[in-house]
């Protein structure tokens, strides 16, 4: 049957369902995840929750795409599914000649890898709460480990801020969230050991409004600066007058008197280390986790840009000196995975 797709993207509510022959036929057209791929382009797809334009998404969906202008993949994603969806466009995907599929399967860490079982011959990648199973070879995870980022944010944002009053808007109280939050709290304890914090959830990825009055609220009770983990709340500091700490991605540039600084995720090294492991046959259950860490160049710290010359310059020789602790390994962030509380 004859499968629809808009541009490059893959529109799961119009396509057809894949027949019991066609599929049998994709199954024998694919090889094991032992075979190499070296010299052929890789078929990779995707299937997200969110828009492509959600800060953490977009980061593997840029990877995903500068793999592509590479000649490296050819690559294809379905964004916006829901959690009913989920499971049957990963089916669909792993069906239709895709050797390595990514995305992210917070809502259906089982069901993801009953999936994967299913299908041996496709390697998938999957932002994931829970450790690489041996028993699901086929099934890798990550998260984006960039808490030595969000540390050196809060070294300058605890320096920054004038009531030691800070808002933290989060979307659930999940570890890749908790431990960003843990690292900034630890940051700002640097130059703010007497800092207190509001932290909130809004049971949402997506939803800005929610996050823009959350952070309404939280500056109404005496925060001057904000943490930004969701879209929404770096609109409600520029309202309000007051600074913003960016998570994910550099959103300066829409808020330049607003984000003093951002920490950064770089999905590129995590996802250019699966390609080589497909291609070479050699992927395997593994937490690609690490691969988002500071040495590894999987995070970074933005450019300070608009707030170059407004950042004290002691802070700003701190932040370079733990920078360059951290990248040569004698300083390691503490990765704490629990709910951060309001203090």
């Amino acid at each position: 049957m004859s499968k629809s797709y808009s541009g490059n993207v893959f529109n799961p509510t119009r396509r057809a369902v894949v027949g019991a022959a066609g599929a049998a036929a994709a199954l024998a057209a694919l090889g094991a995840p032992g075979r190499v791929f070296a010299q052929e382009k890789l078929k990779v797809a995707a299937v997200y929750t969110v828009p492509v334009e959600q800060q953490w998404v977009s980061r593997i969906h840029k990877a995903a795409n500068a793999a592509k202008d590479r000649g490296e993949i050819e690559y294809v994603y379905s964004e916006n599914v829901s959690s009913a969806d989920n499971e049957r466009v990963l089916r669909e995907y792993a069906e239709t000649g895709n050797k390595l599929i990514i995305g992210e399967v917070f809502g259906i860490e089982e069901a993801s890898r009953v999936i994967a079982k299913d299908y041996p011959e496709v390697a998938f990648l999957m932002g994931s709460s829970f450790k690489p199973d041996e028993a699901v070879p086929n099934f890798s995870v990550f998260d984006n480990y960039i808490q030595d980022a969000s540390y050196l944010t809060g070294i300058v944002a605890g320096a920054m801020s004038k009531t030691k009053n800070i808002g933290m808007v989060g979307g659930y109280p999940i570890p890749e969230v908790n431990r960003l939050m843990h690292a900034f709290m630890a940051g700002v304890k640097e130059t703010a050991p007497d800092a207190k914090f509001q932290v909130a959830f809004i049971g949402s990825w997506f939803d800005p409004p929610k996050a823009k009055e959350t952070a309404f609220a939280q500056i109404e009770a005496g925060a001057d600066l904000m943490y930004a983990e969701r879209f929404g709340v770096s609109d409600a500091a520029k309202e309000k007058g007051v600074l913003a700490i960016g998570n994910v991605i550099d959103t300066q540039p829409d808020y330049p008197e607003t984000v003093v600084a951002s920490a950064l995720w770089h999905f590129e090294p995590t996802l250019d280390k699966a390609i080589a492991e497909v291609k070479a046959g050699t992927f395997k259950a593994a937490d690609y986790g690490v691969y988002s860490f500071m040495k590894e160049g999987g995070s970074s710290l933005a450019p300070f840009g608009t707030f170059e010359d407004k950042i004290p310059a002691d802070i700003k020789a701190l932040v370079a000196e733990k920078e360059k602790a951290i990248k040569d390994g004698s300083l390691v962030t503490v990765i704490n995975d629990e709910e951060p509380k309001s203090s």
